[in-house]
C-alpha cells in the first residue's frame, strides 16, 4: 500500500536476538524509502547490543528486567512526541502494551492470524496474512505493505575493525573454520553432545579443517562445550564464553559455515553471508530456519510432529514448538554430515 513520505517512524521490536537480527533488512529497507524521515526504533537492552552502531537510527533501549524505572524511562522518551507511523513488529503482551504507550497516526501491525495477547488493540492497520510465511519475510511484509522495495537489501551487521582483529587472530585463515554454536537459550532444542562430538571427528578427519565452539557464558553453554570436548578424538578450539556480541558475529563472518539449533547466531551468520547448517525438530525451519541456509538444515519437525502429536505439521498452529524430552534425538550424526559435505567438500 503506497502512501506519503513519513517524517517519522517508530519501529517497535524489542527481542528477541534472532528476530531484530532479521529485523535490520526492514530497517534499511524503510531508510531507502525515505531516507528524510527520522526513524526511531524501540528495542530490547540486550538485542540493542547487535545493532546499536547501525547508522541513522534513534533507539530507546527498553531493559525488561528494569521494573517500573525501566517503563519510566520509556514513558519520558516519548511523552510528547508523535509519530506519524508506528510499525508494531511484535506480538507478545509487553511488546503490546508498549505499543499502547506510542502516539502515532498509523499504527501497522500483523494480520489477525499471527496477532495475540492484545496485538489488536493497540494497531489501526495490519499487514497481510500469508499461510506458512517465514518470520524474516514476515518481518518485510511491513515494508512491502507500506510500498517500500525489500530487493536488493543489505542483512550484514555492524562490524569494527577491534572485533575483525579477534576474529583474525582466532582465524588466520578465512573461510577455513568451522564453527559450533552448540546452545540455544531453550535447551530442549539443544543436539546432545555425543553427536556434536561425532560431527566435530569428522570435519577434521575428512576435510583437515579446525573446529572452534562458540557460545554464550553460561553455565550450560560451557558444560555442553565442555562435554563435547570430552567426547571427541580430534582437538577442538574451544571459544565459549569468550567473546563479546561483535566478535562472534566478525568470527561467523570469517568461517566456513556454521552448526547450531534454532538459535540466534544461525540468523546472525546467515546476515553475514555465511552458510549454516542448523538442526531442527523442536522447531520448523520453514519458519524459523536461517535465510540463505534452508537448503542446509537437518530438519525432523514433520517426524516430531507425528511422533509428539499425531499429526502432520500443516494441522498445527504455525509456529508451534515441539519442544519435548527426546525430540533433537531425531537428528542424527550422518544426517548432518551429509549437508556438512556439500558444503566443505
Amino acid at each position: 500500500m503506497a502512501a506519503s513520505a513519513p517524517d517519522t517512524i517508530c519501529l517497535l521490536r524489542l527481542s528477541a536476538l534472532g528476530d531484530v537480527c532479521n529485523t535490520v533488512p526492514l530497517a534499511r529497507a524503510l531508510q531507502r524509502a525515505w531516507p528524510e524521515a527520522k526513524l526511531t526504533w524501540i528495542i530490547g537492552k540486550a538485542e540493542h547490543r547487535l545493532v546499536r552502531a547501525l547508522p541513522g537510527i534513534e533507539f530507546i533501549v527498553f531493559d525488561k528486567r528494569g521494573g517500573w524505572p525501566a517503563w519510566q524511562s520509556l514513558l519520558r522518551e516519548v511523552r510528547g512526541r508523535r509519530f506519524d507511523l508506528l510499525i508494531h513488529a511484535q506480538v507478545s503482551a509487553r511488546a503490546n502494551l508498549l505499543a499502547g504507550c506510542v502516539r502515532a497516526k498509523r499504527r501497522l501491525g500483523f494480520d489477525r492470524h499471527r496477532a495475540r495477547e492484545g496485538h489488536g488493540l493497540v494497531i489501526n492497520e495490519r499487514i497481510p496474512a500469508v499461510p506458512f510465511q517465514h518470520q524474516a519475510e514476515a518481518l518485510l511484509s511491513f515494508a512491502d505493505h507500506l510500498g517500500a522495495a525489500t530487493t536488493g537489501i543489505d542483512r550484514a551487521l555492524p562490524v569494527s575493525e577491534p572485533a575483525l582483529a579477534f576474529a583474525r587472530r582466532h582465524q588466520p585463515q578465512p573461510r577455513s573454520a568451522v564453527l559450533i554454536s552448540p546452545a540455544s537459550s531453550h535447551s530442549l532444542r539443544n543436539w546432545h553432545a555425543e553427536g556434536y562430538a561425532d560431527v566435530s571427528d569428522w570435519i577434521v578427519r575428512s576435510t583437515g579443517r579446525p573446529v572452534m565452539l562458540v557460545g554464550g557464558p553460561s553455565d550450560s553453554e560451557r558444560a555442553l562445550g565442555a562435554e563435547i570436548q570430552e567426547r571427541t578424538k580430534y582437538p577442538v578450539d574451544n571459544l565459549i564464553g569468550q567473546d563479546t556480541l561483535e566478535q562472534a558475529l566478525a568470527m561467523l563472518q570469517r568461517s566456513a559455515c556454521l552448526i547450531t539449533p534454532d538459535a540466534g547466531p544461525a540468523h546472525f551468520a546467515a546476515a553475514m553471508g555465511t552458510p549454516v547448517v542448523g538442526l531442527y525438530a523442536a522447531t520448523w525451519s520453514r519458519r524459523s530456519g536461517p535465510r540463505g541456509s534452508l537448503q542446509h538444515c537437518v530438519d525432523r519437525y514433520e517426524e516430531a510432529a507425528r511422533k509428539f502429536l499425531g499429526k502432520r505439521p500443516e494441522q498445527l498452529r504455525w509456529g508451534r514448538r515441539l519442544e519435548y524430552p527426546g525430540v533433537m534425538n531425531l537428528i542424527r550424526a550422518d544426517q548432518v554430515i551429509d549437508r556438512l559435505s556439500r558444503i566443505l567438500l
